[in-house]
């Protein structure tokens, strides 16, 4: 790990910070968030817009007022897509009109006070919002900026290093960097755009305070051996042991150094003075942050297991904590997805789908006092093994990140723009589709249950571009399902239900549901919605490819594999993906008012529009 800056480190690192501010790509990326904020404050109906058009383009007029009650108006231009009715905006500047005087917009929270009378937010949450926002203005500013001083090319051939090196973050949530909890000097250190390499700090946490859950066909120790090494494994058990304590009335879990730092050593005070946690030491394996910051690739080994790890921190509105109960469930979940990939033809043969499986899962849950402070411990201390996805790559075959496919380098050409050109764009999508769409409808169809297949829980497998296969990942609060409308509803095994604090917390974070619409829309708002969806804008905006076209190539795919299935016609009834409409998630009005209900809002299904072109 690294150690405290010398003082000549911390002046070189405030420079480069304060250079990245004043730099071209700081207004590159304020647009940016500018342009996600607004479009998903109209889209979501969260504020209203006088419109009138103009050509092929929408003018949307936005009404406020300052705080000295003088009339303001924030004017942008954009169109309403065939893609989900999505608004997509140009790339021109917002402008700010008061006083008869126009000039860009600049301030998210100046924009956000002078609307916020038309919203009608909660003042609380428009605070904390606004807060999300600067911060992902600075930490993507410094992720440009570096990325503009290192070069914009992408290693191809190399998956770990793109996973730092796609950087967009999520392309329709307004404050997709925020990392709440990071300083500029801990994005320096722990964001995944800059490459640094970390060791992780061991602990040990009493069994009895602690949920574990394991693979049925592994075993701890045989694990821990492959992690640590037997001489590593076995220093650990003797610093118990120095203690008086035995090594046998505890479980070894890795902490992340942020959370370790700033948060484990105050909230489990007690919990360490006391031995109920107790600090190993460092491992010897460099680790990797990949995109999602608290998931890191083991760069000594590449083919030993992703660690993912508590982290109290806030991005894209969430905390990345690891609740107790889907740690215990994800190797239990895992276990029943693979059993059902390996017994079904379709995905084990013709799809040949992997699933990284989530082969163990160690979560400290230490009873607090009282439930006013269980915010401080609740989820703060755990870690779920999974598996890499090296083992898996066949001769030839290289990985991209799903979230890859819509990445742009630092000169805006796409990084799919070589195989676009190489193989046609019909083509190419028609394998993509036939190589993702298809496993996860019939994961739905089939077997009843919904993937929460967003960019960054899928990989693509290809060969020099061309799609052959998909990985799917993060099960553990990932997947949503009926029982009772379970193709085998026998196998399904016993999971641990949200408890009510957690249900309190995240009203949207749930396995089971009655309700088959839920189910339905679970994967299709991440996977149609958000995974294809920016997908098919892409293909429209970068090579002219029809949004009724991409849309009218998956319907294909889908009606084709339906035909090949008769006898899941029921099924197909019953998860109706051609539905006129569908219900997505509003993002940004969660951010505005208090999680009391499920924000979501219905939104046209291109996949229902006949006219949609073959």
């Amino acid at each position: 790990m690294k150690q405290t800056q010398a003082p000549n480190d911390f002046a070189k690192q405030a420079a480069t910070v304060e250079a990245a501010i004043q730099s071209e790509q700081y207004v590159r990326v304020r647009r940016r968030i500018f342009r996600q904020l607004l479009e998903a404050l109209l889209y979501e109906g969260v504020i209203p817009a006088v419109t009138n058009e103009d050509g092929s383009e929408t003018v949307f007029r936005i009404a406020g007022q300052t705080e000295e009650g003088k009339a303001v108006t924030y004017i942008c231009r954009g169109q309403r897509r065939f893609t989900f009715g999505r608004i997509r905006l140009s790339d021109g500047p917002i402008l700010r009109v008061a006083e008869e005087k126009s000039e860009e917009a600049q301030s998210f929270a100046q924009f956000l006070l002078e609307v916020r009378h038309a919203i009608g937010a909660d003042e609380g949450r428009l605070t904390a919002f606004i807060h999300e926002l600067e911060h992902t203005q600075l930490k993507d500013t410094l992720a440009q900026y570096e990325r503009q001083l290192q070069g914009s090319s992408f290693s191809l051939r190399d998956y770990d290093a793109l996973e730092a090196e796609i950087m967009d973050g999520h392309p329709y949530h307004p404050s997709y960097k925020s990392r709440i909890g990071f300083d500029y000097a801990d994005n320096y250190q722990y964001g995944p755009e800059f490459k640094e390499e970390l060791t992780l700090l061991w602990l040990a946490v009493a069994k009895k305070h602690t949920r574990f859950a394991i693979s049925a066909q592994l075993e701890y120790e045989r694990l821990l051996q492959e992690e640590l090494g037997e001489q590593q494994v076995a220093a650990f058990s003797q610093v118990i042991c120095d203690r008086e304590l035995d090594p046998q009335n505890y479980w070894f879990v890795p902490v992340h150094p942020w959370q370790w730092k700033n948060i484990a050593t105050t909230a489990l005070l007690e919990d360490l003075r006391n031995n109920r946690v107790i600090l190993l030491g460092p491992a010897q394996d460099a680790y990797r942050a990949q995109q999602s910051i608290r998931t890191l690739a083991n760069v000594s080994a590449p083919r030993k297991a992703y660690v993912k790890l508590a982290m109290s921190l806030i991005n894209t509105s969430t905390g990345r904590i690891l609740a107790p109960h889907t740690v215990a469930n994800a190797p239990v979940i895992s276990d029943w997805l693979h059993g059902i990939v390996q017994s079904d033809a379709f995905l084990r043969d013709e799809a040949r789908v992997v699933l990284l499986r989530e082969r163990m899962g160690i979560a400290y849950d230490a009873p607090p006092h009282a439930a006013l402070v269980q915010a401080k411990t609740y989820g703060v201390l755990g870690c779920i093994w999974r598996e890499s996805l090296h083992p898996y790559l066949e001769p030839g075959e290289q990985a991209l990140p799903f979230t890859g496919l819509c990445s742009l380098d630092g000169n805006g050409r796409p990084l799919i723009a070589p195989w676009i050109e190489r193989y046609g764009a019909e083509a190419w999508l028609m394998r993509l589709f036939e190589a993702s769409v298809l496993p996860i409808a019939h994961m739905l169809y089939a077997h009843g249950i919904a993937l929460e297949s967003h960019a960054q829980n899928m990989v693509l497998l290809h060969r020099e571009g061309m799609p052959v296969r998909v990985a799917l990942k993060d099960f553990h609060d990932g997947i949503r399902f009926s029982k009772k409308h379970l193709q085998a509803p026998e196998s399904c095994p016993a999971l641990l239900g949200t408890p009510a604090y957690h249900a309190r917390v995240n009203r949207n974070s749930f396995i089971e549901t009655d309700d088959l619409a839920l189910v339905r829309d679970f994967m299709h708002d991440a996977f149609f919605f958000i995974n294809m969806g920016e997908l098919a804008l892409l293909m429209a905006d970068a090579f002219g490819f029809s949004e009724k076209r991409f849309w009218g190539l998956v319907r294909h795919v889908l009606e084709a594999y339906q035909q090949r299935h008769p006898h899941l016609a029921e099924r197909f009834s019953l998860f109706d993906l051609f539905a006129p409409a569908i219900e997505v998630e509003q993002l940004a009005k969660r951010r505005l008012f208090p999680d009391t209900e499920l924000r979501v809002h219905k939104v046209p299904n291109p996949l229902a529009d006949n006219r949609a072109h073959r």
